[in-house]
């Protein structure tokens, strides 16, 4: 470029570009979107009245700190109209999951939470956890907060209800009772022990259970005890005796047990120093089925009004609320958040700010366990914070990495090959972000270590510059780790500078001449082989990432290889689902019977209709 030529002015922010555009708006409802000069989005609002709500950012003053940054920063905006304000927020914090703006508040966290299921697809129920779409017909309880307040439970229901938890294959394919029968937590459906009158009964006693009616099962088997030992069968009365105190166990384990409370999520918000925690307890059936804690992003310093306004507008966009939302603080819009909640429901929602009484006790628990929590999370982010310090010191960074990306690979003699990445940061592990990959190449070698790490960088770099060739997001890595020397490290410098991405920093991890944990050598492009103290902090970091990516690699394989184990042909035919599977399965008895049966035989399987016995035999002629 000619030195003469001037310099493009850079284009316009703030008040005067906002106020630009108020002549296009109307007072329709609406959602709008504010960009920087790199088309970034900064923040995603909703509005009754667009122009209003646009005005009001026009203003040169009478803003928060954070607001009057986010308006300097401003060069465009979009707009949406939507019918309703209700439209208009709901679409508000779709858009802010999607597009996770600098200045909104974000929920980081969205696993789904896991329920238990009483299965109706066979004569003898299932009782058994579940996580995902509710498709399988039978039903549903929950929410629990994690995957072991369920265990917990099923293993207590195990004990007094005596329900099964096999699958329906094994259920059919068993000829003597299993273990759990042998240690009283089945009652044996599956070989004849009970009839399925007698086991429907227990399973509407567990279902009256798990519905918050545990005092009148108890009643019930306190009764039939008490008949029992009038009529000197004092086996049977010992069984009952035992299955009353697994109930009393069950109950006292429930933590909170509320009386005045049916159905509701306790939702407590502690801030402090701009660091936000949201504690949510799950009340259903009287009982507390568990707590979880969230640490949103509190989008550059907002209030506990709309930190929670904007955690119930994500937390409930993909989950069905309950009957009832008690909160520690007040929203800003909480007739529209109530009308929101209640279209998705199909039912009144009730959401409150209680005052006195044992909800408010009921929230200040959850308060409590905020505060707490936030404190614990603080003093770990402290540590974390100097523990990346020193990581970036020690490989000559340029700063603390918010985000690694470490890379193992795991196999056995090159079969069910896998490769797995894990991801730290200034939260620790985040294990939302963690992903598998299935080796694809047809070309690698089996056993071919850089091979395999080829294909998982190019598959990881491809994506990413793909889908963020600008690295507008976070999700572009500040520093990788390999698990290798010298050869991992050369292989790595290849695939980066084949992609064009030479500016992420990697680092070889190997352990040392006597392969021991503690003596692990730091390989760097170009440079010589360096070691840390052994009882430097940040070498211990470094083992753990490392040893995390193995444990997630070596669980990832191990997987895998246990699904090749029980594939069968009958997976490779369409049409051929799990339940079809199984009856055939367990019509002929092995996958190589099905394989031999005729077109007859095929035909007088349940479930499995003319045309796809017909497609199952071609299917294995061809084979053959």
């Amino acid at each position: 470029m000619p030195d003469d030529l001037p310099l493009a002015d850079p284009p316009p922010t703030g008040h005067s570009v906002i106020q630009s555009y108020l002549n296009t708006l109307d007072a329709s409802p609406g959602v709008y979107r504010m960009l920087d000069t790199e088309n970034r989005v900064l923040y995603v609002g909703k509005a009754r009245n667009l122009k209003a709500r646009v005005s009001n950012y026009a203003r040169p003053s009478g803003h928060s700190a954070r607001i009057d940054r986010m308006i300097r920063n401003t060069a465009t905006m979009m707009f949406l109209t939507t019918r309703t304000e209700t439209e208009a927020l709901l679409l508000e914090q779709n858009l802010i999951k999607q597009l996770k703006p600098k200045f909104n508040v974000l929920l980081r966290d969205d696993k789904s939470f896991p329920n238990i299921l009483v299965s109706r697809e066979h004569g003898f129920p299932q009782i058994k956890k579940h996580r995902g779409a509710k498709k399988e017909k039978g039903k549903y309880y929950g929410p629990f907060a994690s995957a072991g307040s369920v265990n917990r439970t099923l293993n207590q229901l195990q004990r007094v209800f005596l329900l099964r938890n096999c699958s329906d294959a094994m259920f059919e394919s068993r000829t003597r009772p299993c273990l759990l029968y042998q240690i009283k937590r089945c009652c044996g459906p599956c070989v004849g022990k009970v009839t399925e009158a007698d086991y429907a009964d227990l399973v509407r006693d567990a279902e009256r259970f798990l519905s918050g009616k545990s005092t009148k099962v108890q009643g019930d088997l306190a009764k039939q005890m008490g008949e029992a030992s009038e009529a000197m069968e004092f086996e049977r009365a010992a069984a009952l005796r035992d299955r009353i105190k697994a109930l009393t166990q069950v109950q006292t384990t429930q933590g909170i047990n509320p009386e005045g409370v049916t159905e509701a999520d306790v939702i407590a918000l502690h801030l402090d120093g701009g660091q936000a925690c949201v504690q949510v307890f799950f009340i259903r059936a009287n009982q507390n089925w568990g707590n979880r804690d969230y640490y949103p992003r509190t989008g550059s310093g907002a209030e506990e009004a709309e930190i929670l306004e904007a955690f119930l507008g994500q937390f409930y966009a993909d989950r069905e609320p309950p009957r009832q939302i008690l909160l520690s603080h007040p929203i800003e819009n909480l007739d529209l958040m109530t009308q929101a909640l209640t279209d998705k429901l199909g039912r009144k929602v009730d959401v409150q700010v209680p005052l006195r009484g044992e909800k408010a006790e009921l929230v200040s628990g959850a308060a409590r366990n905020a505060r707490e929590s936030l404190a614990r999370k603080l003093s770990e982010s402290a540590t974390q914070g100097k523990l990346l310090a020193g990581l970036a010191e020690a490989l000559a960074l340029d700063g603390p990495p918010k985000r690694i990306e470490v890379y193992d690979n795991s196999h056995i003699q090159g079969t069910n090959a896998v490769g797995g990445m894990i991801v730290a940061g200034t939260d620790g592990f985040l294990k939302s972000q963690y992903r598998k990959f299935n080796i694809k190449g047809e070309s690698i070698t089996p056993g071919d270590d850089f091979g395999m790490m080829k294909e998982v960088l190019e598959r990881r770099f491809k994506r990413l510059l793909k889908e963020d060739p600008d690295r507008k997001t976070e999700n572009w890595p500040d520093l990788l780790l390999i698990d290798g020397g010298a050869g991992q490290v050369s292989a790595v410098a290849e695939i980066l500078g084949e992609l064009g991405v030479k500016d992420v920093p990697f680092v070889g991890v190997a352990k040392g001449v006597d392969r021991d944990a503690g003596k692990e050598e730091f390989y760097r492009p170009g440079g010589r082989p360096f070691a840390l103290r052994h009882n430097d902090p940040v070498l211990y970091f470094v083992q753990r990432l490392r040893d995390e990516a193995h444990r997630f690699a070596i669980g990832t394989h191990r997987a895998k290889r246990a699904k090749a184990i029980t594939a069968t042909p009958l997976d490779d035919i369409a049409g051929v689902g799990a339940t079809r599977k199984r009856a055939l399965l367990a019509h002929f008895g092995s996958a190589k019977a099905v394989s031999r049966a005729h077109l007859a035989d095929l035909k007088a399987v349940d479930g499995i209709s003319e045309a796809l016995a017909e497609k199952v035999y071609d299917f294995f002629n061809e084979r053959g």
